[in-house]
């Protein structure tokens, strides 16, 4: 009875904060509504016994990304007139969108209820929970089966992530940018000049 009542509370709550992060007209109580969403979806996580996923959502998703939204979106000056311009302009191709996601979700939907129980493949049935945990469980997937395809999901980020050092690296002119090296090998000596100064002569 309480494993249900919990269950509706964090489905109901995820489900309207999801609904709120769409439809909020402030940015900054969007994020807060998606830290909610992420909070609601680990404590269902872990009431389906995936506590290591649910660990994962809110150290990563709200500790770092979810934070990070925020301060772009508080950081950002954000113009409201031009932002429901663009919504106006782009309204029936993001309703389009939206129905055809709707469809595959049904069709989806449709599918799945109509091949009747799920038949498990034995060579990679989940061991029972007294055997091991589930930190323990994806460990062990992750590292044997799925290693080639967790090694390339790596480089894939490593890539991103170079690529997004280039593009901000870009020379631009008239844009001042700072030079490490130049830096560091800088010395004392370079820093400051003497100059002697004779009585009356002042400075040239």
């Amino acid at each position: 009875m309480i494993y249900t009542l919990c269950f509706y509370l964090f489905a109901i709550v995820t489900v309207f904060s999801g609904i709120m992060v769409i439809s909020s007209r402030n940015p900054v109580h969007s994020v807060l509504y998606l830290i909610l969403a992420f909070f609601n979806s680990a404590g269902l996580f872990v009431l389906l016994g995936a506590e290591f996923v649910a660990m994962i959502l809110v150290i990563v998703y709200v500790g770092a990304v979810a934070v990070l939204f925020m301060f772009v979106v508080m950081m950002l000056d954000i113009d409201y007139s031009e932002m429901r311009k663009g919504f106006q302009k782009y309204l029936p191709i993001g309703a389009l969108i939206g129905l055809v996601l709707l469809a595959e979700l049904v069709l989806v939907g449709m599918g799945w209820s109509l091949q009747g129980p799920v038949t498990t493949d034995p060579a990679t049935a989940i061991p029972a929970l007294d055997q091991m945990t589930n930190t323990e469980a994806l460990g062990s997937l992750i590292y044997t089966k799925y290693i080639f395809l967790f090694q390339m999901a790596g480089l894939i980020l490593l890539v991103a992530m170079i690529g997004a050092i280039v593009l901000t690296h870009r020379k631009r002119p008239g844009v001042k940018k700072q030079n490490i090296n130049e830096q560091v090998m800088r010395r004392r000596g370079d820093a400051y000049d003497i100059v002697k100064v004779k009585p009356g002569q002042g400075l040239g």
